[in-house]
């Protein structure tokens, strides 16, 4: 849908693994950042999200980490690794 890809892994709580779809989820259909960069951000997979030009995938990281901490957290911080995806072309 989006032209970037960009994976999710959570890094802490250890060990390092893909975001849970439910979690990227339960992100994209919340609606109090208030930055409409993020409506365009979209799960694409476990682990996985689309997302235009517009977002700031820093400010999207740390947004994610504090929603993920007090919603998933379980008292623990939530720290997570986004890098964008690299198409090769063939």
């Amino acid at each position: 849908m989006f032209a970037r890809k960009i994976q999710v892994d959570v890094l802490d709580p250890a060990p390092p693994r893909p975001c849970p779809l439910a979690w990227l989820d339960s992100f994209a259909m919340r609606s109090f950042t208030g930055r409409s960069a993020f409506d365009d951000v979209l799960p694409a997979g476990e682990g996985q999200i689309e997302a235009s030009f517009e977002v700031d995938v820093e400010a999207l990281r740390a947004d994610m980490e504090d929603w993920f901490t007090r919603k998933f957290g379980q008292g623990q911080p939530v720290k997570l690794r986004l890098s964008e995806i690299k198409h090769h072309s063939s």
